[in-house]
């Protein structure tokens, strides 16, 4: 890895199919880095966003729709990629390490718990 920095995207999408994107900026890049975190992820690209301290979208996205909690939400989040950042991207606060982003991956590959989420009940 060197010293560039990696844009970590992802959503938030309810059962009725609206979205609420989040992105966080971590220092380190590596190549291989989206490859290895698509491994570890359930169904392809779900994951439990406060399992791997990742900050949920659930609270904006429900601002942006302009509801509360229903049944149309659940505990899982969408993985949509690992780039490098690009210059627009830098006006975002350095969240953490892709290092521990993808330490965090690997330990929850294959474990992911839905209790750990607010809206494992919903």
């Amino acid at each position: 890895m060197d010293k560039a920095l990696s844009v970590f995207e992802y959503i938030y999408r309810d059962g009725g199919n609206f979205k609420t994107g989040g992105r966080l900026l971590l220092s380190g890049y590596d190549p291989a880095a989206d490859a290895e975190t698509r491994r570890c992820l359930e169904w392809d690209n779900q994951f439990v966003a406060e399992q791997i301290a990742v900050p949920s979208l659930c609270e904006e996205h429900w601002e942006s729709v302009g509801e509360d909690p229903s049944d149309l939400d659940h505990a899982f989040h969408e993985f949509v990629g690992l780039r490098r950042a690009e210059e627009p991207d830098l006006a975002l606060p350095v969240w953490g390490t892709l290092e521990v982003m993808l330490g965090r991956m690997r330990k929850a590959a294959g474990k992911w718990d839905v209790t750990l989420s607010p809206n494992c009940d919903l």
